[in-house]
This record gives C-alpha cells, structure tokens and sequence, in this order.
C-alpha cells in the first residue's frame, strides 16, 4: 500500500494486522465542543507520531519524520485514518 501526499511524495505503508489497527484505532482520543460536534484529537502531535511510526515502511526515526511539515503530518494521518476504518460503518450480516 502506499499513499501520495499533495506535494508528490509517496510513502508506503506497512500491511498490519487487525490487533495492531485496533490498538491504533484505540489511542485516539476526541475532543468536542459544547454542542457535541468533534473539535479535533487530544494529543494530536504524539498520536500522529505513533501512528506514522507503527504503519510507515520508511526508516521512522526523529531526523526523517521533523522533515515533515504540521499540514502534511495532519495529510499522512488522515489517509491513514481512512486506510484503516474501511469497513468500520458497515453492519455484519
């Protein structure tokens, strides 16, 4: 798998297995406002750290992922986002 960022880079992403999602998926905790709409994540910047650590194939030490500005971090995390709840909202049958 590999996701495409706006500015061109392309980076793979590692296959995981359903217990590695989950507790990924577990880690995010929302924040809402008074009338109950989500604000955004608590935590954003460690959380979207673990998540670029635990699903990207590239070497993910400090060095590679501070050559990442806020707004492509934030894009990285999303298409991981949407990689991940594929098939959250639909119903067994």
């Amino acid at each position: 798998m590999e996701i495409k960022l706006k500015s061109g880079r392309s980076l793979k992403v590692k296959n995981i297995s359903v217990d590695e999602r989950d507790a990924l998926l577990d880690t995010l905790d929302y924040e809402y406002d008074n009338e109950g709409s989500m604000k955004g994540i608590k935590m954003m910047h460690s959380t979207i750290t673990k998540w670029m650590r635990a699903c990207l194939k590239e070497k993910t030490d400090d060095k590679f992922l501070m050559g990442f500005s806020l707004e492509e971090k934030t894009e990285i995390f999303t298409k991981l986002q949407n990689m991940f709840f594929v098939g959250e909202g639909k119903a067994s049958k």
